[in-house]
């Protein structure tokens, strides 16, 4: 086994190594078996309610993990800290040695908090958190136009480092936004990470119960018809 993606739900994903465990902006939903005698890394992008659930710890706890790190946002307040759990606060542009061989580097989400690359042995892992091109129909140009400059320069940054930091400019997977909300506008973050970054698998997220968007994306661009997933079903990669 190389990796293993698990979606929970809405931005929640499960990653499963040979070593380790990596669960990213779980909400809400059913977590699989998972082997107590593994490492749990357990990642929240930012603080708003639909990526970040304090009951997550106790949930694993009541599953017999013993061995469990918090990644959390600066902007998580301490009062919804879990108890007995070691805890690595963090903040954009930073870069971070975790459990597990891990490294992690920040970005400077669009909207609160971080997006998340995790480099480990298997392989790089990206996840958004809520870091798009969050443009919307009533907002004004000079918002939008400020929020899509925002969005490509932390996504040039990210084009930056992996070469710098000779990882082939490649990506194993990605989990993205695909907000079905932004109507005509839906994958206009989707696009431009597609145009700069190389990347194997990536799994939309944040869809809000819309699965469907995800094949609307790839009739208009069958191109990405291999790069893509199907988020709702289990894969190895």
């Amino acid at each position: 086994m190389k990796m293993k993606i698990t979606y929970i739900y809405h931005s929640g994903f499960l990653v499963e190594t040979k070593e380790c465990y990596y669960l990213f902006d779980y909400y809400k939903g059913s977590l699989p078996s998972l082997d107590e005698n593994k490492q749990i890394l357990v990642f929240a992008s930012h603080s708003h309610r639909d990526h970040y659930n304090k009951e997550v710890f106790s949930l694993l706890k009541n599953m017999g993990m013993k061995h469990v790190t918090a990644v959390l946002a600066k902007d998580i307040s301490p009062k919804l800290y879990p108890d007995d759990v070691a805890i690595q606060k963090v903040t954009f542009h930073e870069t971070y040695e975790l459990p597990c061989n891990t490294i992690l580097r920040t970005l400077h989400s669009t909207d609160a908090g971080v997006a998340f690359l995790v480099q480990c042995p298997e392989g790089n892992i990206y996840h958004a958190g809520d870091l798009n091109d969050w443009v919307w129909e009533g907002e004004s140009e000079q918002y939008n136009k400020q929020m899509t400059g925002n969005y490509r320069h932390e996504i040039d940054l990210l084009n930056a480092y992996l070469q710098e930091n000779d990882i082939n400019n490649m990506l194993d997977v990605a989990f993205l936004p695909l907000d079905p909300r932004q109507e005509q506008d839906y994958a206009k973050g989707m696009l431009y990470f597609l145009k700069k970054i190389n990347v194997r698998h990536i799994y939309p997220m944040h869809y809000w119960n819309n699965p469907q968007v995800i094949n609307r994306f790839l009739r208009k661009y069958p191109e990405y018809s291999d790069i893509i997933m199907q988020t709702e079903s289990e894969n190895f990669v």
